[in-house]
């Protein structure tokens, strides 16, 4: 795929769900940038990550519909136009899908019928991206991961996740309206929540680097992960949304290389200059639906698509530091 895949965008009546939220606002300046005709939908739910601050500077140049992707009447209306739908909306929390699984399943599974019946009755030419993840693969049984291996979730989220997924594939191969999932790993970078911790840890540990405090790195740090920088996800969105070689099918979408929890923090704090790290023992919530070392293969996605991370972790650390050093009031 060439850099055609930018221009498809002039113009291009573009639709993002969970479009406020951290993904979906750094998804939108890019659109922007590309001349799209943008309508970002988002519900603002309290502690889920949708912020109006997301799109400061941009705000003119999107329209933004503020509604629960869950309600039929209100998804008939928002897709029936809409030639490309980045469906980014979805709980996140691991933990939280433990506590509340009623709120998971509706916004995870329900909701993702929604939008899809939607565009299968009202628009069935739409083209639809939607935000899976690695926690549908579960433990491992082999590093690093490829879209072949056995999809065995540990947690709540992780099903109702890969449910949403299949509903898409279902709906492109039975109904005709085009559909992909992307599978993604340890996104991080500007406009992520860092009110809490319960939407993965990496946000989390830069707030406090950022705040000069304490990281508590659980067990002795060893396990491995890949990160990739928010902009480099919205690369993905944007060539997974121009071109019909992916439709039907599930990508990886993961980082560079691997590297270890304890090497991650070290390398935030250098980075930022401030802020220490303390291992600590396992708290048992968090251990039970842990699943070890992950890092995905995503050369299906960079065959496919030409996709490449280009922001090395180091650079991707440095920028969100700076981004929140200036406005962390604001996601406090």
């Amino acid at each position: 795929m060439s850099a055609d895949y930018r221009d498809f965008y002039r113009g291009r009546r573009v639709m993002v769900t969970g479009g406020l939220g951290f993904i979906g606002s750094n998804l939108a300046r890019r659109l922007t940038e590309l001349g799209a005709d943008i309508l970002l939908v988002d519900s603002l739910i309290d502690d889920y990550g949708g912020h109006l601050f997301n799109i400061d500077g941009v705000e003119s140049k999107v329209r933004v519909n503020i509604a629960d992707i869950r309600q039929r009447t209100t998804m008939n209306y928002l897709v029936r136009d809409r030639e490309v739908i980045f469906n980014l909306a979805g709980q996140v929390s691991h933990i939280d899908s433990m506590l509340d699984p009623y709120t998971d399943l509706e916004i995870n599974c329900r909701s993702q019928l929604t939008v899809l019946e939607a565009c299968r009755r009202h628009n069935p030419a739409a083209k639809v991206v939607y935000a899976g993840t690695r926690q549908v693969y579960g433990k491992p049984d082999r590093l690093p991961v490829d879209e072949t291996h056995l999809v065995r979730p540990t947690d709540i989220n992780g099903i109702n996740k890969v449910a949403g997924e299949y509903y898409h594939l279902v709906y492109n191969n039975v109904f005709g309206v085009r559909a992909c999932s992307l599978r993604l790993t340890n996104i991080y970078g500007p406009r992520q929540l860092v009110r809490h911790n319960r939407q993965g840890f990496i946000g989390w540990f830069i707030r406090l680097a950022v705040e000069d405090k304490e990281i508590q790195i659980f067990g002795d740090g060893q396990q491995l992960r890949d990160f990739v920088y928010v902009e480099d996800a919205a690369d993905a969105f944007l060539r997974a949304g121009a071109t019909d070689a992916v439709n039907g099918q599930v990508f990886n979408v993961g980082g560079a290389q691997p590297i270890s929890h304890l090497e991650l923090v070290s390398l935030l704090i250098e980075t930022a200059g401030t802020g220490a790290y303390r291992l600590v023992e396992w708290p048992p919530d968090k251990k039970v639906i842990d699943i070890g070392s992950f890092y995905a293969d995503s050369t299906r996605f960079r065959q496919t698509t030409g996709w490449e991370p280009a922001t090395t972790l180091r650079d991707g650390l440095a920028r969100t530091i700076a981004y929140y050093r200036e406005h962390l009031p604001r996601y406090l």
